[in-house]
């Protein structure tokens, strides 16, 4: 489970909007984005923090280089949407994708973001372990080796990060938008097993519906890609996004969800207590006839009816070989003897 120390949410679960690059470098926008993102009850507003060149290889390849670029924000800009987010009372995390960035933004960031792309990037990871803040690790890209290399390597410099659950993994695939059966959702279940690490989902998928049943799988962290709108977009990370109106929504199945989910011990529920369906559902068993006292009992002199007056349904066979005690009524209620 969650260390509670590390995940403080409002909600059932930890769910983190995603802005990422959706603001498309107009710092305006990325406000607007905050604001209503906050607004829908999440419990943290996620952005990327990088630069085209500290992000890509300009000599090896200029056109990605180029498109962050546009995407870039100045430090002090990051810096005031942090300070916004605290005023408006949600959490601000970062993909940090800028090394020299963790210098002017860590004082700011309580839990550190590792995107799938940097999951074998282990100088930024180690950077983040000497914060001892929580990371929040996703796996897209990953074979289940390589996830487990990164937890190992985490475990290496800093033990309390598997110890205290200061480490949890997102189960993620890397494509924008993806197909449904990309979405592996049982995977979770796997690093669950192998780390003991707290476990959760990030969505790329089209629509709410992934994220619903990741919730009703057990994850304890939802990460989804965070828009004001769908339509007349052209940047690719707004199709898989999901608005203000959709979370306000999905939080609130969130809670049906777990409600639904409820225990994990067999026995009967206070409302099946309360309308006594245990007695008026259950069957006994009952005379078929009406029968004299010392007759050795047989399946054919015995019936089992509702209500479950008497002598319970499942001591039927034990009832067969009996002798009657006493004379017995058809129908009447049978005392154990």
């Amino acid at each position: 489970m969650i260390n509670v120390n590390c995940y403080k949410s409002k909600n059932h679960i930890f769910v983190i909007a995603e802005i990422g690059g959706n603001h498309e470098g107009d710092f305006a926008y990325a406000k607007e984005l905050t604001r209503l993102a906050a607004e829908s009850g999440v419990d943290a507003v996620k952005f990327q923090i990088y630069t085209g060149n500290t992000l890509v290889n300009v000599k090896q390849d200029q056109e990605r280089n180029k498109h962050f670029k546009k995407f870039e924000l100045k430090p002090q800009q990051y810096i005031e949407l942090a300070e916004y987010c605290q005023k408006l009372g949600v959490m601000f995390m970062a993909s940090v994708w800028d090394y020299d960035a963790f210098e002017y933004i860590d004082p700011y960031i309580q839990i550190y973001k590792v995107g799938s792309g940097d999951l074998t990037a282990y100088n930024f990871i180690s950077r983040m372990v000497k914060t001892g803040k929580p990371i929040i690790l996703s796996t897209g890209l990953a074979t289940l080796d390589e996830v487990l290399a990164s937890v190992k390597f985490i475990g290496r410099l800093d033990e309390s990060y598997l110890t205290e659950n200061k480490l949890a993994l997102l189960q993620c695939t890397s494509m924008y938008p993806i197909p449904d059966e990309d979405a592996n959702l049982n995977v979770m279940h796997t690093i669950l097993e192998r780390t003991g690490l707290p476990v959760g989902y990030s969505d790329h998928t089209v629509g709410m519906l992934a994220v619903e049943v990741a919730v009703s799988m057990g994850a304890e962290i939802i990460e989804m890609h965070f828009t004001d709108s769908r339509e007349g977009k052209q940047f690719r990370d707004h199709k898989v996004s999901a608005t203000k109106d959709e979370i306000i929504s999905f939080i609130d199945k969130v809670g049906r969800i777990k409600t639904l989910q409820g225990s994990f011990e067999k026995k009967p529920t206070h409302s099946e207590i309360k309308a006594d369906h245990r007695r008026s559902f259950r069957r006994a068993v009952y005379p078929v006839r009406d029968i004299p006292k010392g007759f050795l009992l047989s399946e054919k002199d015995l019936v089992t009816l509702r209500p479950c007056h008497g002598v319970g349904a499942e001591s039927f066979y034990d009832m067969c070989g009996t002798k009657a005690e006493r004379d017995l009524l058809k129908g009447e209620k049978l005392e154990y003897p």
